[in-house]
């Protein structure tokens, strides 16, 4: 695949703006590699289906450096996670590659400023909310939520930044909550996934899962790929959890 083909598809996605920018900085010469290693997942995939995995795939790695930097570290435990979805998702050689533009936005941030970055990335976000569905936004932000969880705790900083990122995207604060209740044993935990108070009535509670069952059906992000939807599976079995636990208390 060439590397003309490559970024077609991913700016036709993008329409250029500030992600295009960014691309065009961090992919250089690596863009052949990336597709030539990715070719055999995608080669059944049309265009449109390979632009929209692709600029999902770009879309996280940027929004990924932005939360690995928001505690002021770069932690190995966030990278690793990062590398291990990639790998997952699109193979070992797009893993190496990931982390090279990883770095490379670490480093444009460093030589532009935290100012620029800021700014660039809420215009990014806004893009990607031009350009993405709901629940393609909101798998990108049930990964930043799972990156952030990687070194054992989430600081109030990665929260802020996800939140940021979350809000300009389009999405709320209660979307972020209700991700960073995902994996809790607890049941304020799952009052939190479900987006509601323990005070909340039984039609509530079965409005607030109704709600939520048909924004995260792993079938609406199929379109970025079978490994991304499995992803998403998950994430749709810890809704279920939790909503179990709730119906189990309560006795419904």
């Amino acid at each position: 695949m060439s590397k003309i083909k490559w970024i077609g598809g991913f700016l036709g996605l993008l329409s250029g703006g500030p992600l295009g920018a960014l691309a065009g900085f961090a992919l250089g010469s690596i863009v052949d590699r990336i597709a030539d290693g990715s070719a055999t997942r995608t080669a059944s995939v049309s265009d449109s289906a390979a632009g929209t995995r692709n600029g999902f795939l770009f879309s996280l790695m940027v929004l990924s450096a932005d939360v690995i930097q928001a505690d002021g570290r770069i932690m190995h435990s966030e990278m690793e996670t990062m590398r291990r979805f990639l790998n997952q998702n699109f193979g070992q050689q797009a893993a190496e590659e990931g982390d090279s533009i990883i770095r490379k936005l670490f480093e444009k941030r460093k030589i532009e400023g935290d100012a620029w970055w800021r700014s660039q990335i809420n215009d990014c976000c806004r893009q990607i909310a031009g350009v993405m569905t709901l629940e393609q936004r909101l798998q990108l932000v049930a990964y930043l939520v799972s990156l952030a969880k990687a070194d054992g705790r989430v600081d109030q900083s990665e929260i802020t930044v996800i939140k940021s990122d979350a809000m300009a995207m389009g999405l709320s604060d209660t979307d972020v909550d209700q991700m960073l209740g995902l994996g809790g044993s607890s049941l304020d935990d799952a009052y939190k996934v479900l987006g509601v108070s323990p005070d909340a009535t039984d039609d509530e509670v079965r409005k607030a899962y109704k709600q939520m069952a048909l924004k995260h059906h792993p079938d609406r992000v199929q379109a970025l790929g079978e490994d991304v939807r499995l992803a998403a599976e998950k994430k749709f079995q810890e809704i279920n959890e939790a909503k179990e636990r709730i119906y189990k208390a309560r006795g419904m």
